[in-house]
């Protein structure tokens, strides 16, 4: 039994409920934002942060990789960027005193929120072996013992080096190099848990695993259909783009198990209506679907519009572009005639009249975005389920022309930009052969782990170091009780990030080493030997010997710009990310000989951060004059066949039309489906509060939101404490203990909770075909009273 109890005095006794919110933003969302913000930081620190955020001379968000408009407003972000900002630029700091004051297991006994709000690392802190706590250390002998760990193992394949999305283009790069320089791909990075289903299925349908649209085609489409996602908490500045797009004549489609409140209605606080108005009704049709049921309903949509050009040939394909631009309409067509109508209703919930209605919708739609989330990734089938969202986009030309596309939405600031600087352990030969010509070595070739792979590589004993560039990956991967005890399993963990984690506390057999700013329980779960590393954040200034550094970030729409900080390191002590990375590989790679006459420029790298990217600009395809081009003032758009020529760099030269098996989630008798999903005062894992107002929770995170007619089925109420069980096929009993039940309008014989408290209940071995992401989002569970 793996088993999960309530800590940090999270009771759910204490827990408030009220009803849900039926709109985002407004007046809330500004004092919700600038409240803590100023006091946290001081009306100074404030105003330096607060007016630099996604400016063009100022710093990228790090809470979303959402791209920024041309005209910028005064005030360019979101709640949620606000309290990111706040949550890494405060000058509260961890003091040496601290480290004599708490034990490993007392970290351990603390939650996510409780170790991130202890303040900003800002001295490299180290766990002897034997010992019971961490003790300060200089970063000279902080490299020394990392390079010692490493050159010792048996092979570099033992060792994994992950990194987060907050990573900059210009540290990705030098950190993909040192790894392939050492000698493996071992790359996992958290793509893996999040986006890879979108990256697979999109290069192998349309050769290009990144959106076709721009910020601008919003305001250009006829119709937005939204699935899986929650922008009015996970990227809340994507409703002022919703907004835009309905003021210029669109319709918007949310598709969601949850009623979303930032999907109902918009209170845009920037302008007058939204501050004492109604604001704007976003979605004029809402859907409710089952988990898992997306698959079945775009292929009812597809379906039906095939069905529609049958009774009206040649009016409703576009016969032009699937002639020149396509292949496997024949096949599809094939498949879909055979559609099971009943299954479909099985699979989705919903009625006849709902899918002829977004069918009608689509059919009248000259231009349409598709856009989705994590709730379309994390399923068993997601790689199929974005090739049937492409397959209904090709049909009627909806890729390569103003106003439709494709959108996957990324969550992480620069996850998309870190792909495309190297960080993937399955880089393709051209790539490392760009590589090799640069430099002078022959990079491995053999594929790395993933991040599952690598927790099961921990687990075995393969991977015996992890390093990793930021992030928190003990609590945001799956099967969290698997994930603490692979850990525990390593020599060696190096993590690079700002604030104290779970993982920093977990102890191991010999040595963790995390490079952070801030306490997190990533903290917890470490090695018998243990090294915690603080860097700055990108709000601060980054000063080298020629002077103040920049960095660079590519968004969700392919677009590249600089960031630069606004505000003094909060201690003179901390190293850049570049600095650590650099001068660890110098003292890694220091006696290791890479091939003849080969000598990597690491001090050059870290004084002067142009010297990386004009590197950049000779091995990362469309990175041409990257110095000059990303001092523009909204800096480059990458370039994108499917979207500028209607070209597309499949295998055949041609979008692939995909044909797949519809499959039904069995939801056996007494069970439901559980997805897991962020509170509204959370980023990926670190936790602003133990509130979710938008969904009228507060004081408390230990809850499962269950539709009451299945709770009057269930012969449950709410207020309910009960213990909620996983049930997968390795028949593991994976619970949460001590679960508040709150009725909740959810879809029928579904449930959630929050993650990444609710990644427990979810198996190691559960993962989405061809991409290997957690199946996080519907998961059999049952419900028994405590």
């Amino acid at each position: 039994m793996t088993d999960h109890r309530s800590t940090d005095n999270l009771n759910p006794d204490k827990i408030e409920v009220g009803p849900p919110k039926t709109w985002a933003a407004g007046i809330p969302g500004v004092t919700h934002s600038m409240g803590p913000a100023l006091a946290e930081m001081g009306v100074i620190r404030t105003l330096k942060t607060m007016t630099a955020i996604n400016h063009k001379h100022g710093f990228d968000c790090m809470s979303c990789a959402w791209p920024d408009p041309d005209h910028r407003k005064v005030a360019e972000f979101c709640e949620n960027g606000a309290k990111a900002v706040t949550w890494e630029a405060t000058p509260v700091t961890v003091p040496s005193s601290f480290w004599a004051e708490h034990s490993i297991d007392d970290l351990l006994t603390r939650s996510e929120y409780w170790l991130g709000t202890q303040g900003r690392l800002i001295e490299p802190v180290y766990r002897a072996a034997g010992t019971d706590r961490y003790v300060p250390i200089s970063w000279d002998d902080a490299f020394a013992v990392i390079a010692a760990k490493l050159n010792g193992l048996d092979s570099p394949d033992q060792a994994a080096f992950y990194t987060s999305g907050r990573t900059s283009n210009e540290t990705a790069f030098i950190y993909q190099l040192f790894v392939r320089a050492f000698g493996t791909n071992n790359l996992p990075d958290c793509s893996n848990m999040c986006h890879e289903s979108t990256s697979l299925a999109m290069a192998e349908s349309i050769g290009v695993g990144k959106s076709t649209v721009s910020y601008d085609d919003y305001a250009k489409a006829d119709l937005i259909i939204i699935m899986g996602q929650n922008p009015g908490t996970n990227h809340p500045r994507m409703l002022t783009a919703l907004e835009e797009a309905k003021a210029a004549g669109a319709r918007i489609v949310a598709i969601n198990p949850l009623p979303e409140a930032g999907l109902l209605r918009y209170k845009n606080p920037q302008r007058v209506k939204g501050v004492i108005g109604a604001g704007t009704k976003l979605a004029d049709q809402y859907l409710q679907i089952r988990l898992g049921g997306d698959m079945a309903l775009l292929q009812a949509i597809s379906k039906r519009v095939l069905d529609a050009e049958d009774a009206n040939p040649g009016t409703v394909l576009d016969h032009a572009f699937l002639n020149e631009h396509c292949q496997g309409l024949t096949e599809l067509r094939a498949h879909l005639a055979d559609l099971d109508e009943a299954a479909v209703l099985d699979a989705t919930g919903l009625s006849p009249a709902e899918i002829d209605e977004l069918a009608a919708r689509y059919l009248a739609s000259e231009h349409v975005i598709i856009t989705w989330a994590m709730g379309i990734t994390q399923h068993k089938k997601a790689v199929a389920t974005i090739q049937e969202i492409i397959n209904l986009l090709l049909l009627r030309g909806n890729i390569g022309r103003p106003g439709a596309g494709a959108s996957p939405i990324r969550g992480h600031s620069n996850v998309q930009g870190d792909r495309t600087m190297g960080i993937w352990e399955q880089m393709p030969p051209a790539f490392l052969d760009a590589l090799q010509n640069e430099f002078g070595f022959n990079p491995p070739r053999a594929h790395g782990v993933d991040s599952v792979d690598a927790v099961r590589g921990m687990r075995d004993g393969t991977v015996k170091v992890w390093i990793a560039m930021g992030g928190n990956l003990v609590a945001a991967i799956s099967d969290t009780t698997v994930a603490e005890a692979a850990m525990r399993s390593t020599e060696m963990t190096v993590q690079i990030s700002t604030k104290l984690n779970r993982s920093h506390a977990v102890i191991g057999t010999e040595m963790t080493v995390q490079i952070s700013t801030k306490l997190n329980r990533s903290h917890a779960v470490i090695g018998d030997e243990a090294l915690i590393l603080p860097t700055m954040g990108r709000t601060e200034i980054d000063r080298q010997t020629t002077g103040v550094q920049f960095v660079s970030v590519e968004d969700t729409a392919c677009v590249v710009h600089a960031s630069t900080g606004r505000i003094d390191p909060v201690s003179p002590n901390l190293l850049s990310e570049v600095s650590i990375v650099t001068r660890l590989a110098r003292s890694v790679l220091r006696d290791k000989v890479l091939g003849d006459n080969v000598a990597i420029d690491w001090s050059g790298f870290e004084q002067n951060y142009d010297l990386i990217r004009d590197h950049i600009a000779h091995v990362v395809p469309g990175f041409a004059d990257y110095n000059l081009r990303v001092r523009q003032e909204s800096g480059f758009v990458l370039a994108h066949g499917p979207r500028d020529s209607r070209t597309f760099p499949t295998k055949t030269g041609k979008a692939m039309f995909a044909v797949n098996e519809l499959e039904h989630i069995d939801r056996p008798p007494g069970r439901l489906l559980l997805q897991t999903m962020r509170s509204h005062d959370q980023f990926n894992t670190t936790i602003y509060s133990n509130n979710d107002r938008y969904r009228g929770i507060k004081n408390g995170r230990h809850v499962v939101f269950v539709n009451p007619k299945d709770l009057a089925e269930l012969g449950l109420f709410d207020g309910d404490i009960v213990d909620v069980h996983s049930e997968y096929t390795d028949k593991v009993d994976r619970v949460l203990r001590g679960y508040r039940i709150v009725s909740y309008p959810s879809a029928r014989g579904c449930a959630a909770a929050y993650f990444p408290e609710a990644n427990a209940l979810v198996p190691l071995g559960l993962t989405a075909e061809g991409s290997n992401t957690p199946v996080s989002k519907s998961i059999v569970i049952r419900l028994e009273r405590s």
